[in-house]
């Protein structure tokens, strides 16, 4: 049999679930603008029943009030975090090629279509007076114009690498920062809800923060409850957080993450040809990683990854992206000197762009990947045919040399056109152009009968101060041509540039110092051969341009679809665990109604016991 006191614990307790429920809705209020704030409502449920032995059997014994709970829907939450990632990827696509595009863009002055029309102009000036010293200077000094567009344009793209490789490490430094604050989070909340309360504020600031991880790398999240090994039907409250990044790679467990770490690379370890040098390649370390530590419990990150997903994918797109050229081959023969202890090795290619020295991409040292190996190399020669020769230095040969029939590789295959496939491409550009031109003005004679010179060269990277002699470019010895030239390195020869005589305008040394059938010539191979990508010389600029307006164009509309999906998804997370002021303020009527009824209920029962007591005297 219940007590006689029993009506005024049921009504006690429906006052408590009341009160609790308007506390929940005036903080509901309080945050409808706060951000990553998830709507709480309290739980309820029926107490457990008195069993009477009575004709009605049992009595209610009123609410318990269980939990204060967000509303959240994880689900939501996936659709949203994945979202984030492909919006960061193209986000990143879109700022950097819009960059690109501007670079290469003609405002009908300084562009490559305006100074190569410049060019045609003054050559045209040349074969209307062959034989004046200041139509030849003209002609030269307009080709020293295009020479130093493509000397400013390298060093422009060289420098936006720079600015993306910036941008990597602070997106690394993010991603670091963010797995430290959720594992100290993951700690705080666990501390809370073991003793049995729902740490709700601070779950709404881990997932703030695994919504920004998101959009800076892939993210897949696992929560898991902590069982009591010894008494596995025991709730002991705790939770096991594990978030793996780029492909199931783990970032952190619970209270301990490692760390993203970037490391800049030698001179000697660059990917492509007209990389910067210092750019960062990424590896895991623990936690407690400082500068200056063995290097050895660093481990490899992959940035050829087709997994990593977010801004950090978009950014090492653009800064590594080489439309798929890179070198590989296969390990035909190992050659180790027991002199020097430098090892020769040899590889086949079977990729038609190897074999051509105008699209060539290869450092002069850098590494060789053979077999999951490391190797460095001094150098390397190429036999003109499908055979490449690498010397490999005795520090990396020293334990064992490359084994003979396994894939080698210098680089990586990124998908994207990026930074170095503009780069490939005006060097491709630079060095057929230049071939072509100078191999019409050796074979001339000037308007005095010398034997004509070669128009283009590239500084020396060795030495600055000097210029790659004729013989250099064009010797059979090394098979490799022009790939010494690049855009960076373009130049007109110091001979012609201080004696615009030497230009070759005769054709035949018996000609009059008037004649200038060699110039018909260049005139005829600029406007009607075609050099690059089946285009004249001076289409170079619609081919480039064409390239990064389609990449910007297909980025920006990406960024506009996923950022359009963004809202759309966002909103349909808010109608879940975001505040409606007009919800709430229903709820508090209802409530406040609810505290209202248990409150008279409670005076009411009051009125009835102090009849009771004082006037019956049970």
């Amino acid at each position: 049999m219940p007590s006689t006191f029993f009506g005024l614990n049921i009504a006690a307790s429906g006052l408590r679930a009341a009160n609790a429920a308007l506390n929940t809705t005036a903080n509901n209020i309080a945050n409808a603008n706060t951000e990553d704030y998830s709507r709480q409502k309290v739980n309820q449920q029926a107490s457990d029943a008195l069993r009477l032995f009575t004709s009605y059997g049992c009595a209610g014994a009123g609410v318990d009030t269980l939990s204060i709970e967000r509303v959240r829907d994880e689900f939501y939450d996936v659709k949203y975090r994945t979202n984030e990632t492909l919006l960061g990827r193209v986000s990143q696509r879109n700022y950097f090629n819009q960059l690109t595009q501007e670079y290469f863009k003609d405002e009908g002055t300084t562009g490559f279509s305006s100074l190569f029309s410049k060019m045609q102009s003054a050559l045209q000036d040349v074969m209307k007076a062959s034989g004046t010293t200041e139509s030849k200077a003209t002609f030269v000094s307009s080709m020293s114009q295009i020479t130093d567009y493509f000397n400013y344009m390298s060093e422009s793209l060289k420098q936006l690498q720079n600015d993306i490789n910036q941008e990597i490490k602070m997106d690394c430094d993010k991603v670091n920062s963010y797995a430290q604050q959720i594992c100290s989070l993951n700690e705080q909340i666990n501390i809370i809800e073991m003793q049995g309360s729902r740490a709700n504020e601070l779950r709404d600031q881990r997932d703030g923060l695994l919504d920004k991880l998101s959009k800076i790398v892939n993210i897949d999240v696992k929560e898991t409850k902590v069982v009591d090994a010894s008494n596995p039907e025991r709730e002991t409250g705790a939770t096991r957080l594990i978030v793996n990044i780029a492909g199931k790679q783990q970032l952190l467990d619970s209270y301990s993450y490692r760390r993203l770490i970037c490391v800049a690379r030698d001179a000697d370890e660059n990917v492509n040809q007209s990389d910067i040098v210092g750019l960062y390649d990424i590896k895991w370390a623990p936690s407690d990683f400082k500068d200056g530590d063995d290097s050895s419990r660093l481990d490899v990150f992959n940035l050829d990854n087709k997994l990593i997903g977010g801004e950090l994918q978009g950014l090492i797109d653009m800064r590594d992206g080489n439309n798929s050229f890179y070198f590989n081959g296969v390990v035909q023969n190992s050659e180790k000197n027991k002199y020097t202890g430098t090892t020769k090795v040899t590889i086949k290619v079977d990729d038609p762009l190897l074999k051509d020295m105008n699209k060539c991409t290869l450092p002069p040292t850098g590494k060789l990947e053979v077999a999951n190996k490391i190797y460095s190399y001094d150098e390397w020669q190429y036999d003109g045919g499908d055979t490449y020769t690498f010397t490999l230095t005795a520090e990396s040969t020293a334990s064992t040399t490359p084994p003979s029939e396994r894939t080698a590789k210098a680089g990586a295959d990124f998908e994207y056109q990026g930074i170095p496939y503009y780069m490939q491409q005006m060097n491709e550009w630079v060095r057929k152009f230049s071939s072509r031109v100078n191999e019409i003005m050796s074979k001339g004679f000037t308007a005095d009968s010398l034997e004509g010179q070669y128009i283009f060269s590239g500084t020396n990277s060795m030495d600055s101060s000097s210029q790659y002699s004729y013989p250099q470019l064009t010797t059979l010895s090394n098979n490799k041509g022009y790939y010494n030239i690049t855009a960076g390195n373009f130049i007109v020869t110091r001979e012609l540039r201080a004696n615009a005589d030497l230009l070759a305008t005769k054709m035949d040394v018996t000609e009059g110092e008037s004649e200038y059938r060699n110039i018909e010539l260049l005139n005829e191979f600029l406007t009607k051969e075609d050099i690059f990508r089946g285009a004249t010389s001076g289409e170079f600029l619609d081919k480039v341009l064409g390239d990064v307006a389609l990449n910007a164009s297909n980025a920006e509309t990406l960024e506009q679809t996923y950022t359009a999906l963004e809202k759309t998804i966002g909103n349909q997370r808010l109608s879940v665990m975001g505040v409606d002021e007009d919800e709430e303020a229903s709820a508090l009527v209802q409530f406040e109604h609810s505290y209202t009824l248990n409150s008279k209920m409670i005076n009411t029962l009051s009125q009835v016991y102090n009849r009771l007591i004082l006037e019956t005297g049970v």
